[in-house]
């Protein structure tokens, strides 16, 4: 972490910090420790794609459909997400607290002739410039972070009037402690054995609370469902291990 961001207020956890700098190189590996992501992002970016191409009522049939949107994508790791964006067309900011995220992210554009803007910083020191973007990708980060509620305050300030955020996290059930910890990490090894921390976990519920009290809303929520036998992910009603879903300011 630079000097700047140890002496500021921050939604920055050491520990995560440590943990995400120790698996830097291995984001675009569909072997390697981030395979569940990488098994995960056709559903993730169909969805995203889908609601952003509703809210802002582009033609689906575009090329770039995504070429007028500037689009935030918090905690972007080695770039799993904002490449298929900038593809799209999108003008893409990747935010990531880890430096070694940052650089590898980076290299893995530029060998794809991708220009994606890529900062190591936080989403507070982000908001503090008063930079503003159509579309906010937060996806599983949150559970990740020291102070949800400043995470979330500083997500509101730089979203548009008009703007939305795509969000996706865990729920802290019962059932997400036996799935998401006991069986990815510690009987699949699909992840490594620490990389979540279920008191961190956050329900539906405390999130709208969270997105409420900052000036959003909870416009569209789903789960996420794995299927063993196709080895792959789709869209599900229930909530009780992966959701994701679609906010926008509360006065838009």
């Amino acid at each position: 972490m630079t000097k700047d961001i140890k002496n500021k207020k921050t939604t920055i956890d050491p520990l995560e910090h440590e943990k995400f700098s120790k698996l830097a190189e291995e984001w675009w590996d569909p072997n390697g420790k981030f395979k569940t992501l990488h098994k995960f992002n056709p559903t993730r970016i169909a969805f995203i794609r889908e609601k952003i191409i509703n809210h802002f009522n582009i033609s689906a049939d575009e090329k770039k459909p995504f070429k007028n949107i500037k689009l935030l994508d918090i905690g972007c790791g080695g770039g799993l997400l904002s490449e298929p964006m900038a593809k799209l067309g999108a003008k893409v900011t990747g935010l990531d607290v880890v430096e070694k995220n940052i650089k590898t992210a980076s290299t893995h554009a530029e060998s794809q002739g991708l220009n994606i803007n890529y900062v190591h910083s936080t989403v507070e020191d982000i908001s503090e410039k008063k930079d503003k973007f159509d579309v906010i990708l937060n996806m599983e980060v949150i559970e990740h972070v020291s102070d949800v509620n400043l995470f979330i305050n500083s997500c509101s300030k730089v979203l548009s009037s008009n703007g939305i955020m795509v969000f996706a996290s865990l729920n802290r059930t019962l059932i997400s402690y036996g799935l998401a910890i006991i069986g990815v990490e510690y009987i699949l090894g699909w992840l490594p054995k620490g990389t979540h921390d279920w008191s961190k976990f956050i329900t539906p519920d405390e999130l709208k609370i969270f997105f409420s009290s900052n000036g959003l809303k909870i416009d569209e929520i789903i789960g996420m469902k794995y299927n063993p036998l196709f080895d792959s992910w789709s869209r599900s009603k229930d909530l009780s291990v992966n959701y994701l879903g679609v906010s926008s300011k509360i006065n838009s």
